[in-house]
């Protein structure tokens, strides 16, 4: 009878590298060393790609003892955990913000915000979001990557749910497409363009394709009796 191998009977079970951080820096002092750490982590990546980047290097060009870095973050693994989960949350940030600044406003000037907000803020440093994008490879970050679309459709639905214009039926669907669609049209264009006219032609064709699909896909409101 053949004889079934489980993990725990006669494999070696590899442990998971720890990917949380080992503190949080609390003191102004030593957020500015995380800071410093972020900061020489993409310098890093972006001149040597995510194989040849080291801990060592990283500290080198931070500044800072491999000890001191060690305080903050465990492994390699852990730091570019860290550093894409700052990116992902100050694109979040900017697409929360745009959206709060056009509450109420009709349905094509929210939406070219919406969309502006989050093609600026992915191509704004374009060489260090295409670098994340290679280094993401490295890591497990679905997580971080599921909660941060969370956080933008979320705040589409809240934006799309207030123009006065137009109501969508189902508002979370519509807000799921477009998110999709930028989230995925924009990575494609910040992996295969670096010209910056480039991208802001991307970024105008990009809104437009967004307004024309909430034309269609909108239940016009009826304007006040007269």
């Amino acid at each position: 009878m053949k004889q079934t191998r489980t993990l725990d009977s006669h494999m070696p079970v590899r442990p998971r590298p720890a990917l949380k951080p080992r503190k949080t820096p609390r003191q102004a002092r030593s957020t500015a060393t995380v800071d410093a750490i972020f900061e020489a982590f993409v310098q890093v990546l972006r001149s040597h790609g995510p194989r040849r980047l080291t801990t060592t290097r990283v500290a080198e060009r931070a500044g800072v003892s491999v000890g001191t870095m060690y305080q903050y973050f465990p492994n390699k693994q852990a730091l570019l955990r860290a550093v894409i989960e700052r990116y992902l949350g100050e694109v979040a940030d900017a697409v929360e913000e745009a959206c709060r600044g056009h509450m109420g406003r009709p349905v094509a000037v929210a939406s070219d915000a919406l969309v502006s907000a989050y093609v600026l803020a992915k191509t704004k440093d374009v060489e260090t979001s295409r670098a994340l994008y290679l280094a993401a490879a490295e890591v497990e970050v679905t997580e971080l990557v599921n909660a941060t679309f969370a956080r933008l459709h979320e705040a589409t639905v809240r934006l799309l749910s207030s123009t006065p214009d137009a109501r969508f039926e189902p508002v979370e669907e519509v807000a799921f497409f477009v998110i999709s669609a930028v989230t995925g049209a924009t990575r494609v264009a910040v992996e295969t363009k670096s010209d910056r006219d480039a991208l802001d032609q991307f970024r105008l064709g990009m809104a437009a394709m967004c307004r024309a699909f909430l034309r269609d896909a909108a239940i016009v409101r009826a304007g006040p009796a007269d």
